[in-house]
């Protein structure tokens, strides 16, 4: 069967691994830590996929330099205080990942992660070898800019066309808006398959696994 994509472009959190509760709790504990007022819970998933920077100051805009510095500080603290395994992809996910690998797609991750973020990621779960190519924001622009994606398909010589991203909030999609790519969306993670669909994906899936039904 002939493929539409040559290349796949997954999100991290939210869409491979099952880790946006985790991170909103991480979120609460560092605004509590540091006598800020809490984020509600929506209000936290809303930033996930932004780098952390971007993230803070948007749910924080008023803390100055030193008060931003602190709640990355807590947020870090906790949340690499969990160690991250296999079972915290999402059901599903590895065999997946396996199968399109197998299948001679090429696999990329964009993340808002920060480099040693996602490499600590990528070791506990047992992904590494998986991926062609990763990218995080403190490598280059935070989505949405579409530089990610750009320099994705760059190092891997894949046109735009032949490029399709994978991810659960609208920072995912609108990057690969602005990259000119096709998207498809999961709704298993930080926004809810109404609020995806404003940004004209392929399809709307429950859980990521389900990409095999279509491709």
């Amino acid at each position: 069967m002939k493929k539409n994509f040559d290349l796949i472009i997954f999100d991290w959190d939210g869409t491979l691994v099952d880790s946006i509760g985790w991170i909103v709790q991480c979120i609460q504990y560092a605004a509590e830590s540091c006598a800020c007022s809490i984020p509600q819970t929506q209000a936290a998933k809303d930033i996930i996929g932004l780098s952390l920077n971007e993230a803070l100051q948007h749910l924080f805009p008023a803390a100055d330099a030193a008060m931003q510095e602190a709640l990355t500080k807590a947020y870090r603290g906790l949340f690499f205080s969990k160690t991250i395994g296999r079972d915290d992809l999402f059901a599903g996910v590895y065999e997946m990942l396996c199968h399109l690998q197998h299948a001679g797609y090429s696999l990329a991750v964009a993340t808002g992660k920060t480099r040693s973020g996602l490499n600590w990621a990528l070791q506990g779960t047992g992904t590494t070898e998986l991926f062609n190519i990763t990218r995080c924001a403190d490598e280059t622009a935070s989505k949405p800019d579409p530089a990610m994606i750009r320099e994705i398909l760059e190092h891997l010589k894949i046109a735009k066309h032949r490029a399709l991203m994978v991810g659960d909030s609208i920072h995912d999609l609108e990057m690969a808006e602005n990259a000119e790519i096709q998207s498809v969306a999961v709704s298993c993670g930080a926004h809810a398959p109404d609020l995806l669909q404003e940004y004209r994906p392929l399809h709307c899936l429950q859980q990521t696994k389900e990409l095999l039904e279509i491709l």
